[in-house]
């Protein structure tokens, strides 16, 4: 997009360059467009009036009309008294972009989920889109933002890695007491790892009880769940895409998921469970767990939340406590002493809960993580 700058886009929503009127004006009619064509309006991306298309990243779906004209409108009349023009520019505007892509376009879009397979206009338009595709760390922000100022009742977080450093965890302090301070109840998934670090103790010590959290050896990827009615979770490595799930199945889903994880987790507040082996620690019990299926160290680490060069100092100690002297004897000393597949976990209120049984790969295929 060289030569073509947001410099070069000094406008709103209510106000297109010549470029951005012609390729928001063929994106409406046509319910998508190829990402190449918008790179001379960079300001459709910018101001959120095109995002990905979650079916095919090289194109581009329209924000609706309607849902553009709320947003702005809604910021529009917070200074209504210096603004009573640009509120009918906006609005003479969007009519006429709506009478572009036809009544029936929007019919029903409630029921949409915006992933548009070329059969027609791949996108679900106002308040109740099924998903989104949050393209920036700014979009995701936002779109958090606002889930969290409609929050009433509970949030449900799972948050995969290491120890959670303190700078990570007060950027979401204010959050947290504001959600506390309207009832709101919190819940947090983590690594067992996390235990290690004080910054989490000291948070929910801050927010009181209305947090509490729990760990497991592995997690799934990140999530963050408001009320049960809207998900968010990661759309690509990096973290800089994300969901945004309203589709009730969806969500209900994740919700069970969730809540199965979170009674096989341990509290924060209890001690890991022992291995029964002298000498093998918890996490090392998981790491021969983890190599018994054949992955390699930088996936153990991964899983666990823990670094590499961690994950192969922990190996190291369990070869010489198993008396291995190499990593195919390391493989039979794992199954000699029953390390081979997962510990029963003991259960929040006592007595034993049943362990997650470990996947058998199909042949040829590749391991489903």
């Amino acid at each position: 997009m060289a030569g073509h700058g947001t410099d070069e886009h000094p406008h709103g929503a209510d106000r297109l360059c010549e470029a951005g009127d012609r390729v928001y004006s063929r994106a409406v009619r046509r319910g998508r467009v190829p990402r190449r064509d918008a790179e001379t309006a960079p300001c459709l991306l910018e101001l959120a009036l095109l995002h990905p298309d979650p079916d095919d990243m090289a194109w581009l779906v329209p924000t609706s009309p309607q849902e553009v004209m709320t947003r702005l409108l809604r910021g529009v009349y917070d200074e209504v008294s210096a603004s009573q023009g640009r509120v009918g520019s906006a609005v003479a505007a969007f009519e006429r972009y709506t009478s572009l892509g036809g009544e029936s376009q929007y019919a029903g879009s409630g029921s949409r989920t915006g992933t548009g397979t070329g059969g027609g206009p791949g996108f679900g338009f106002g308040e109740g889109t099924a998903l989104r595709v949050l393209d920036g760390l700014a979009r995701i922000q936002t779109a958090m933002d606002e889930a969290t100022q409609a929050c009433t009742t509970e949030v449900l977080t799972v948050q995969p890695g290491g120890i959670r450093r303190e700078y990570e965890l007060s950027e979401g302090l204010h959050r947290a007491l504001e959600l506390r301070g309207r009832g709101v109840r919190m819940r947090g998934l983590y690594n067992h790892v996390a235990r290690h670090g004080q910054g989490l103790l000291n948070y929910l010590e801050l927010v009181g009880g209305a947090a509490e959290a729990r760990t497991l050896d592995e997690v799934i990827e990140r999530l963050i769940l408001f009320d049960r009615t809207v998900a968010f979770i990661p759309a690509n490595a990096e973290r800089t895409v994300a969901l945004e799930i309203r589709h009730p199945a969806l969500v209900r889903y994740l919700g069970t998921v969730f809540d199965r994880l979170w009674r096989l987790a341990v509290p924060l507040t209890a001690s890991l469970p022992d291995t029964g082996i002298e000498g093998i620690s918890h996490r090392e019990r998981s790491i021969a767990t983890l190599l018994a299926e054949g992955h390699q160290d930088a996936v153990v680490a991964e899983r666990l939340g823990i670094s590499v060069r961690t994950c192969r100092a922990h190996i190291a100690r369990l070869s010489e406590t198993l008396g291995a002297a190499s990593r195919t004897q390391l493989g039979v000393r794992i199954a000699q002493a029953g390390l081979d597949c997962p510990p029963a976990v003991t259960a929040p209120g006592g007595g034993t809960a049943l362990s997650l049984p470990a996947p058998t790969p199909a042949p040829e295929s590749p391991t489903a993580r």
